[in-house]
């Protein structure tokens, strides 16, 4: 998966970086599809944000915010929102899918 990282109005330590790329990297677990990701870090009055917008393969991007006192924070209810997601996306997937035959006896 290819993971860009960008920052808007602040410097991102490599702590908080390299913590974003592992969370990132263990999204794989909940869609084995991701192609890319992209976050963007930013910084407005006393909020830090933190927003990602992941691509799957033949499926809309999904797209997540979050926002905190500290990047660390931040990345934390991101990642949260974004693993709540791809799970509740491959429930549903598996839902609608029609038993296999072996299965249906």
């Amino acid at each position: 998966m290819r993971i860009q990282i960008a920052a808007r109005h602040c410097e991102i330590p490599d702590a908080i970086r390299a913590r974003a790329e592992a969370y990132l990297q263990k999204m794989l677990r909940y869609e084995p599809r991701l192609s890319a990701a992209e976050l963007v870090f930013d910084m407005q009055a006393h909020l830090k944000q933190v927003e990602a917008v992941i691509s799957v393969d033949r499926e809309e991007p999904l797209v997540a915010r979050a926002e905190g006192v500290e990047f660390r924070d931040a990345v934390d209810k991101l990642a949260d929102r974004l693993r709540r997601r791809l799970r509740r996306r491959r429930e549903q997937r598996r839902e609608r899918q029609v038993p296999r035959p072996s299965q249906a006896s």
